[in-house]
Order: C-alpha cells, then structure tokens, then sequence
C-alpha cells in the first residue's frame, strides 16, 4: 500500500516534490492543489489530477501526507496551521527567527484535528539543523558556524517577490572566504551575520516601479537582509532568464571543538552540500520527512515535530533489520 501524497503549490518546489516522488516507490502523488486555474497547470504525473485550492477540503480521507510548497513569507504561516486541521503535514518553512513561534502555532491546529505537522524541513533548517545538534552534542566545548551559498537562496528570492514593484527577482547568499577559513583553521573566531556573508539581488522592476525605494525595502527587511552587506543590481526580465535561471545552492555547516583534560586538542566536523538544484534537493529532504510523519500517524501519534524530534529510521524505506545489516 503506497503513501499518498499531495502538493499544495506548483512552483520550483511543488515540481521537486513531484520528481522525488517517482524515485520513492512507497509513494504516489494523487493531487496536486493550486490557487492557479487548474486547466492552466500542467504536471508530470500521468496519474494525479490538478485541483483548486477550493477544493482541498473534498481530500481530506484521501491524502496521507500533504507536502506545503508554498513560501515562508507569508504562504506558509497561514497555510501550515489550517491545512494540519485536515491532513498530515510537511512544510519547509526557513525563516529561523519566527520557527518557535509557527511551531506553536501548527501544534495547536494538530493536536486538535489528531494530525502530525512537521515544519521547516530541508537542508536549512533541516539537514544543516541535525549536524549543528549532533556535532555541539558530540563536542561541548567548541563553536558552530554555518555558511549557506554561494547560491539562491529560494526564501529570500520569494521575500523580494513579494515587494510591491517587483517583477521578478534572485538572491545569491554568498560566503566571506576569509571567514570561513577562519573557521577552519580551529581559531574560533567571533562572528557577526555580516561578517560572514554578503547577500547580492538580481531584480525585474515592474513598469513604473521606484527603484530607490524597492532597494531601501530590500535592505531595511528584517530577518532576511537587514543584518548582512547586501547589493542590489536592476536588470531586465531578459538578462534575469539568460544569465540567472538555475536554482543552485549549497554550504557549511562547522563545529570546532576542543577535547582533552586541558582542552589540549582541537577537532573540526564539517558537513557540507553542493547542490545542483535547491529546490529538487530540498524536496528529497521533505518527501524522506513524509514517510516519517505517515509512520508515526500510524503510532498515533499527533502535533508538531521538527527533524529534531524524528528518529532516522523513520525517515528510511527499509526496515530496522535492513538497516541494521546494511547501514549501522
């Protein structure tokens, strides 16, 4: 019996979902819901059939697991909650400063309807999440330092989107080299936001816009651009889809940590991702999480969860006997 899944969005990442889907045969995709016209969205799977957010309500005992794929800036805070009244949840939620507070707000509607939510699931938060806990559990005494990039980062993307007069817009998060050899070479430096990254925006002005007020918008947001050196560069729609069409990403995720009776040794762990595609691998990420969330509804178990909370056999389509023998 195969997982059923459906995705609310049809954009980067509702289309990732979708191919990750096909590379997991205990799932099938059965609907895909979009506030778009229906007749206008075109899918990969033969299978599924495209609805209208409208109608999601009529899905409710159809759908295992439904995948969220919509932005983090405003989609997600309201679209999480009341879609965990009806079904179990994944979200990718990043925008780190408002986590705590959207996890409340998705366990409530969860722990009402009887549904699992598992929010903010990727590399970061996410996969990056998991090696920062187990590396500062591992070493107690040390620094965790993250890097993203270089590469768009698809939330910051969606924020400049969302600002009256814009077009169109990519957001490269890039790493101060200096930085983070700094990092590696086990000095422990103390590090600002701005101190470790530069943010650079490539933006499609709608006609008319004013440009000098979108980049006072863009450098003054909170959360998202205030605290870094930021470059805003207007071009045309035509340069944004020649020069700026991949979604490529990656980073860092480091922990220098010092050991021994006089701290007299130190260690360096260092995860890292080099990704062709952000929104293909973030939804690998998100599809290993909705088995997860479907294995324990199977428990009976109910409310908001984070990767933290989820242990990795859970996440695996073999069986604890199969991991043992093959992986442990």
């Amino acid at each position: 019996m195969k997982i059923k899944i459906g995705i609310l969005g049809y954009g980067n990442l509702g289309r990732g979902v979708e191919c990750a889907i096909k590379q997991n045969p205990d799932m099938e995709l059965v609907a895909v819901f979009t506030r778009r016209d229906p007749a206008t969205v075109s899918i990969l799977t033969k299978s599924a059939i495209v609805c209208h957010v409208s109608d999601i309500a009529d899905w409710k005992d159809k759908i295992d697991v439904m995948i969220l794929c919509g932005g983090s800036a405003s989609d997600l805070p309201v679209q999480t909650p009341e879609m965990a009244s009806m079904f179990h949840v994944v979200d990718s939620f990043d925008t780190h400063a408002r986590i705590p507070e959207h996890f409340d707000n998705v366990n409530n509607a969860a722990k009402k309807s009887g549904k699992i939510g598992i929010i903010s699931v990727g590399w970061d938060p996410g996969m990056f999440s998991l090696n920062r806990l187990y590396a500062s559990a591992v070493l107690p005494n040390g620094q965790d330092y993250t890097f993203w990039g270089k590469g768009v980062s698809q939330g910051h993307s969606d924020a400049i989107r969302r600002i009256e007069g814009v077009k169109d817009a990519k957001q490269y998060t890039i790493p101060i080299e200096s930085a983070l050899e700094a990092v590696r070479s086990g000095s422990n430096p103390e590090l600002t936001a701005r101190d470790k990254h530069l943010r650079e925006c490539f933006v499609v002005l709608e006609e008319g816009a004013d440009a000098a007020k979108i980049e006072e918008e863009i450098k003054t947001m909170p959360n998202y651009f205030a605290d870094y050196d930021t470059t805003v560069h207007f071009i045309s729609e035509e340069e944004l889809k020649r020069d700026h069409s991949g979604i490529p990403h990656g980073g860092f995720v480091i922990r220098s940590g010092k050991t021994g009776w006089n701290n007299e040794h130190t260690h360096i762990v260092q995860y890292s991702l080099k990704l062709d595609s952000n929104p293909e691998f973030t939804s690998s990420v998100i599809i290993a999480y909705a088995r997860a969330a479907y294995r324990l509804a199977q428990e009976g178990q109910s409310g908001c969860k984070t990767v933290f909370d989820i242990a990795p056999a859970y996440l695996s389509p073999l069986s604890n006997e199969e991991l043992r023998a093959q992986m442990l």
